[in-house]
């Protein structure tokens, strides 16, 4: 009996140990980022742009890179019956003004194609080839001229069909007011 409960008690302190180990800081959990780390995670585009980097493209520009990089998947006229199935065809993806457009800054189809496209390896693109690739887009769907310049600048000014529109108002409510308590759109 004294046998076993010497045993038992090595187990419980191996058991313990062990325990205490795993507990160690091998991950790094809790640990405080460094000014690095967040700069490299925070790749969010806000309306405004200015997270946007260097870079230009226009519409023309666009095309070349749409035919090599993206019609596989969305067709060589942006009009669907790429290669792969269930990705939404350019043609259908246009943002126009009604209730349900999900698009209301030209910044969010910057940053939607920068971390998305092309879909067989995201992020690859050069932030040239994301402003092309952009201005193709808007091209496409009537909201800038083939020869616009894209840039860090000029994105964010470009005014999507919907922008005003995204959030209906109510009477007498001001931007930068506290909507009423009960009104939800």
């Amino acid at each position: 009996m004294r046998y076993s409960c010497s045993v038992l008690a090595a187990l419980i302190t191996v058991a313990a140990c062990v325990a205490a180990s795993a507990q160690g800081r091998t991950y790094q959990l809790g640990s405080a980022p460094g000014e690095e780390e967040i700069k490299a995670r925070d790749i969010a585009i806000s309306p405004d742009g200015k997270e946007l980097p260097p870079g230009s493209g226009t519409a023309k520009e666009g095309a070349a890179i749409f035919a090599q990089k993206c019609a596989a998947c969305h067709g060589a006229n942006g009009n669907g019956g790429g290669v792969t199935r269930g990705i939404v065809p350019l043609g259908n993806a246009k943002p126009v003004k009604i209730a349900f457009s999900l698009v209301p800054y030209a910044t969010t189809v910057w940053d939607f194609i920068n971390r998305a496209m092309p879909q067989s390896k995201p992020g690859s693109l050069t932030a040239d080839e994301v402003y092309a690739a952009t201005a193709y887009v808007l091209y496409r769907n009537d909201i800038i001229k083939e020869t616009d310049v894209l840039d860090a600048k000029c994105l964010p000014m470009v005014k999507m069909p919907n922008r005003d529109n995204f959030i209906p108002t109510q009477p007498g409510w001001k931007p930068g007011e506290k909507r009423p308590f009960g009104y939800y759109p």
